[in-house]
């Protein structure tokens, strides 16, 4: 399984590189960059043709972009995927570890919303879509609730999105440093 950091886009909200935000002298894309690395063998960096650190870099699809064009890039490595959004500095590596166990699709789901840049993606997946959400529209997934990923420990911080500052200090305050 490929661990995939997607690192795409333009950082609007932020309104600078959300990949180097740091966060106590750490870049957010390293938080979770050592994330995935703890369970994937393999991480790549979607959206950065460069990559990251010595992990290699995905180029997007052309004519597509968000989550959906990382995904899309990530999965045409030929196997099945772990992706986390580079502005997920939270992600918990317990979390990623059950994500990764797990077969098939699968996407964990917050207060009836998938949390589609937290989640395990099965090679395969040949739809024409718009968008992640139109994606998995189409095709079979596993939506796990929050009464099952809080078994694990979770409690929602992995699909935290630090995507502006006041997202990044609130989740700071709720979470205190990453890792």
């Amino acid at each position: 399984m490929i661990g995939v950091v997607l690192a795409g886009g333009q950082s609007r909200r932020m309104g600078r590189d959300k990949a180097l935000v740091e966060i106590a002298g750490t870049p957010m894309i390293e938080w979770v960059s050592r994330a995935l690395g703890v369970v994937s063998d393999r991480v790549v960096v979607a959206g950065r043709s460069g990559g990251w650190a010595g992990h290699h870099g995905l180029v997007d699809p052309p004519g597509l972009g968000g989550p959906l064009a990382g995904i899309l890039a990530a999965l045409g490595l030929g196997e099945d995927i772990l992706v986390v959004a580079v502005d997920q500095p939270w992600v918990r590596t317990e979390t990623l570890r059950v994500l990764a166990g797990m077969e098939g699709t699968v996407v964990p789901m917050d207060g009836g919303v998938r949390q589609v840049t937290c989640a395990r993606y099965s090679v395969g997946i040949t739809v024409a879509a718009r968008s992640i959400q139109d994606l998995l529209d189409q095709v079979p997934y596993r939506g796990i609730e929050e009464q099952e990923w809080r078994t694990w420990g979770e409690d929602g911080r992995s699909w935290f999105s630090a995507d502006d500052e006041t997202a990044l200090a609130e989740g700071l305050r709720r979470f205190g440093l990453p890792g």
